[in-house]
Order: structure tokens, then C-alpha cells, then sequence
């Protein structure tokens, strides 16, 4: 479907990628993975053509389709060029996105980041097709929209390409691997998990070859040595005993012709180069320790947040206490960064109380790198005055695997993932009690990831966390705040207890024959596909238009039941 030749791409004086060559075909499955800023949204842009390579070739199939999400933050929803297509609102509806096609201007104002997600996600879905190049396809995507992803990825016809650091996503979801390192890309077979056992095999032999040859290289330096001694001791002794002179002499020059050949021997042998393996990618950094506080830091009582007619949450009691780590779990749109906002009084509560230690100190780190100035320096982005403050963010940054010199360039030269580091930064260059992170892996390559739940998991006060990472909150959170049909509860146990707990349930509760579920789940579709098309032909306010669309919410609820069951 499309070729890759010896593709070149400088920035600057930095090479990003160095003489690349692949094929993409039909079914493939790839996971490109990397190191933030390796090059990875600008190869993507490459083959789908928004940038152009210094030298090389891509060539692709006639009348080739490319879906391309891109990265989260580059997404710009234009609701008035919405085409409520059949295809479109069906696929917005199985994301969990019901009534789509009656949304008023209010309620678009108000779509939260994964809501904006899934319906660039249905977009490119109903475009048909033949390329999937997806950017962080699962930045902001609740589990069901992951879930859902993951099954029609293994539906699609067409190839494959996702840029992602989601470990659970890329098992599920890809069988081939293009690790791009330094420019380079070196292709394996199978998911994640089984590149990471392959690429670390290789690592641990590549480092036992360097170390064999680093002793064997001293060994010969050694020899080297000692035959330079023993040729200077020869001569020495030519000099000194005149009587000996030209018996010595004859011996010397014997000597100097030996040594002369097994040196040349020798130096041929220190040719044979082999390079240090690249080491696996590192990151450090820690929090500053919190002030032991009080045992209860926030309690809520009948809290309540409605957006005009829509209610995000009514009536929810819950508290939290000093020290524990919750993750805050729920579907797109059911309000957890709205309460994330409250929190931080940044928005307002329609009713309710919310109460929260006034001594309380608070760092928060929001979902994305949209709102940061693309022409600031990270410099300025810090606001760093002191001489003190300077050094500790340039450590923290190297520790994070940032050079020092980055500071200084625009935050538009960096990666999303180096500008989410700069955002950490300033969190960590104080002592804080509180930590409320909104999807803080969104971006973060994997290192980072894996040493941010270490460091989080470490942290004496208290965090919440929003995320659609199942291993990040897994590691880190030991209890959960569940929104859930308008309610926000407080739950005793880990995302992987409760999912588990959740599936059981359901289990229980599937009692139909699987043969039957076929028949009404292709009778189901059967009907949505018939009033979708009747429907896309009416306008909103017309009375067979509200027939029919509460019609169509009972055949999509019908169908996610069945889905469930089956």
C-alpha cells in the first residue's frame, strides 16, 4: 500500500531521521514507538504528506486513503462542518456519545478532551479508509473507547500505524513494532510486550560482546606494551656492552622485526570496533515531601454540577484523606476534569458543599500542553528568576532527559512529551501536600511513564489522578472515585479490583444463548441502518425526525446490551 525508500529529514543541524526504508501492507498492525522527540509525529507527517523528506521516496498505492488523527492537542473540532453522515452517528454512538446529532452550541462548548477525541475518532472512521495513521490514538479516551478502538482496529480491513506509549493498547492492538532510535528504525514481530523481551535480549548480548571485547582490548594493549619494553631493554643493552655490540645488534633488529609483525597483528585486531549498545533510557526526578496534615483534607457533602439541562453529577458524599493516592475513573463527558476545576476554583458547584483545608498546599498538572505558548522558551514558561530556582529546573530537567540548552529554544521546536516535562517541572521545584493530575501520561514516552508511577507511588501526600491509563493507575492508585449514572462514590479498592468485580457482574448476568445474541444483534443493525438513513434525510424539528431519533437511542442501547452480552 505504500513504500518507504532511504527517507532523510533534518531540522536544523539535528538529524531526526537517517536513510529509512519500509513497506506498509495491507492488515499490517504496527506500533511505532519511541523516546520523546524521536521523530516519531514527524515521520507520520511524512507519510501522510503534510511534510516533505530532505531526500528518499514514499510512494503509495492510486487513490490511497489516509486517516490521520493527530496528536490531541493539534485536533480542532468545527462543529457546522460536522456531516451527520449515517456511518458517523452510528460510530459516535457506539463511543458512548448518544444524541450527538441534537447537541446544542451549549453543550459543544462544554465536550471534554475525550469527547472531542471520539468524535474525530468517528470522523475519520466514516471517511472509509485505506490507511489508518493514528497519533496517541488513546490520549483522553475513556475504557470504553479504548475497548472500542481496539475492536475495530482488529475489524479494519486496511494497515495500520499508531504512535502510542500505551502499553495495555499496544499489546492488544498492533503485531509488528517499528522502534525508531537516533533516526533509525528497527522492525520486530508481535506486540509490545514481546518487543521489550526481544529489544532487552539484544541489549544484554550486545553489552556482553562490548565487554569481551573491551577485556580483550586491554589484553592486547598489555602484549603491546610489553613488547615495547622488551625492544627497549634490547637496544639498551646494545648500547652498554660494546663488546657485544654487533651480536646484539643482530638480536635487536631480530626483535624489531618480530615485534614489528605480531604489533601489526595486534593493531589489526583493535580494528575490529564494537560499539557500546545504546543504554536503555533512564529518567529521575522526586517530589519534594509534603508536611504531615491533618487526616481529613477534603469532604464533599450533596454535591451537585449541572450544566443547563445537563448534569454531570447530583448529591455525591465522599471524602479524602491525607496520604491516599485515588484514581478518578468514569466515561468521557462524566465530569471528572469539571471536578478537578472545582477543586482547584477554577469552577463553580451548583449546589453542595465542598470542603477542603485551607492550609492545604496544591500543584496541578491539566491534560494537555494546548494551553502553553508555542513561541515561549521553557525559560519563560518557568518563570525562573533565581539563581537557585535556574539550576534545580536545568538538574531536574537532565534527570528527566531534557538537555539543559532546550530551555532556551521555543516550546514549538520540542515534542509534546518534552513540553508535558516542563509542566512537571514546575511541580516539582516545590514542596507541595497535594498533586491533581489530569491524564499526566498523556505524551510521556515510556521511560517516563514508568519512573512517574515509581516516583508518584513514593510521594508522601495526597494525589488525584484522572486517567485512561489502566497500567498507570493500576501501579499508583490503591482507591478510586468512580463517576457513574450522575454519581461520584468513593470505592475501597484498585481500577483492576473494580473491573474485575464489574465483569463478574455482568458474567452473572449472561444467560442468553450466543447464537440468539448473533441473530438479534444482525436484526438490531439491521433497523439502525434503516432509520439512519431515514433520519439523515429530516431536520431536527420536525416531529418524525423526534420519532425517530428516540428510536435510534433505544436501538443503540439495545445493541450495547447485546455487545456486552455476547
Amino acid at each position: 500500500m505504500l513504500t518507504v525508500r532511504n527517507i532523510h529529514k533534518n531540522f536544523g543541524e539535528k538529524l531526526i531521521i537517517n536513510d529509512l526504508s519500509f513497506d506498509i501492507k495491507k492488515k499490517d498492525r504496527i506500533g511505532l514507538i519511541g523516546i520523546n522527540g524521536a521523530g516519531k509525529s514527524t515521520l507520520a507527517n511524512m507519510i501522510y504528506g503534510t511534510i516533505k523528506a530532505d531526500s528518499g521516496t514514499i510512494i503509495k498505492a492510486p487513490q490511497l486513503r489516509i486517516g490521520y488523527l493527530k496528536q490531541s492537542v493539534d485536533y480542532q473540532l468545527n462543529v457546522t462542518q460536522q456531516q451527520f453522515t449515517s456511518d458517523f452517528l452510528e460510530k459516535t454512538s457506539e463511543l458512548g456519545l448518544t444524541k450527538y446529532q441534537a447537541w446544542d452550541n451549549e453543550r459543544f462548548s462544554h465536550l471534554s478532551g475525550g469527547e472531542t477525541h471520539k468524535v474525530a475518532l468517528a470522523e475519520i472512521w466514516s471517511s472509509y479508509p485505506d490507511i489508518l495513521l493514528l497519533d496517541e490514538p488513546t490520549n483522553h479516551l475513556d475504557f470504553q473507547g479504548i475497548n472500542w478502538l481496539i475492536e475495530q482496529l482488529n475489524a479494519f480491513k486496511g494497515a495500520v500505524v499508531v504512535i502510542s506509549h500505551d502499553r495495555y493498547f499496544l499489546d492488544k492492538a498492533v503485531n509488528r513494532i517499528f522502534d525508531l532510535e537516533e533516526g533509525k528504525l528497527t522492525t520486530y514481530e508481535g506486540n509490545y510486550s514481546s518487543f521489550y523481551e526481544k529489544k532487552k535480549k539484544i541489549r544484554e548480548d550486545q553489552l556482553h560482546h562490548f565487554q569481551n571485547h573491551q577485556r580483550n582490548k586491554a589484553r592486547i594493549e598489555g602484549q603491546m606494551d610489553q613488547l615495547r619494553q622488551w625492544a627497549g631493554k634490547a637496544h639498551r643493552t646494545m648500547r652498554d656492552q660494546e663488546g657485544f655490540k654487533e651480536y646484539h645488534g643482530v638480536k635487536a633488529k631480530k626483535l624489531d622485526r618480530a615485534m614489528k609483525s605480531k604489533m601489526k597483528r595486534l593493531s589489526r585486531e583493535l580494528e575490529k570496533n564494537i560499539e557500546k549498545p545504546s543504554e536503555e533510557k533512564t529518567v529521575h526526578f522526586q517530589f519534594e515531601k509534603s508536611k504531615k496534615r491533618g487526616k481529613r483534607i477534603i469532604e464533599a457533602k450533596y454535591l451537585s454540577k449541572v450544566f443547563q439541562a445537563r448534569t454531570l453529577f447530583r448529591n455525591s458524599h465522599f471524602y479524602i484523606n491525607h496520604g491516599e493516592k485515588i484514581g478518578i475513573y468514569g466515561s468521557n463527558g462524566s465530569g471528572k476534569t469539571t471536578f478537578l476545576k472545582i477543586l482547584l476554583g477554577e469552577e463553580s458547584l451548583t449546589s453542595g458543599q465542598l470542603s477542603i483545608s485551607s492550609t492545604l498546599k496544591v500543584a496541578s498538572l491539566s491534560q494537555d500542553v494546548g494551553d502553553m505558548d508555542v513561541n515561549q522558551t521553557g525559560l519563560e514558561v518557568l518563570q525562573l528568576t533565581e539563581r537557585d530556582q535556574l539550576l534545580k529546573a536545568r538538574t531536574t530537567l537532565a534527570n528527566m532527559g531534557i538537555d539543559a540548552k532546550k530551555l532556551n529554544q521555543p516550546l514549538g521546536s520540542l515534542s509534546l512529551g518534552e513540553r508535558t516535562r516542563i509542566k512537571l517541572t514546575n511541580m516539582l521545584l516545590n514542596e507541595y501536600d497535594v498533586l491533581i493530575l489530569d491524564e499526566p501520561t498523556n505524551h510521556l514516552d515510556l521511560a517516563t511513564r514508568n519512573q512517574l508511577e515509581k516516583t508518584l507511588s513514593e510521594f508522601a501526600g495526597t494525589i488525584l489522578v484522572v486517567s485512561h491509563d489502566f497500567y498507570f493507575l493500576q501501579h499508583v492508585c490503591e482507591k478510586l472515585l468512580v463517576f457513574e449514572e450522575q454519581k461520584i462514590k468513593r470505592v475501597e479498592m484498585t481500577i483492576e479490583d473494580y473491573e474485575a468485580r464489574r465483569n463478574s457482574f455482568q458474567q452473572q448476568h449472561n444467560t442468553s444463548n450466543k447464537q440468539e445474541i448473533e441473530d438479534e444483534l444482525l436484526r438490531v443493525n439491521t433497523e439502525i441502518s434503516a432509520v439512519l438513513g431515514e433520519i439523515s434525510s429530516l431536520t431536527p424539528d420536525s416531529s418524525k425526525y423526534q420519532e425517530l431519533d428516540l428510536t435510534f437511542q433505544e436501538l443503540i442501547k439495545r445493541k450495547r446490551d447485546l455487545q456486552n452480552l455476547h
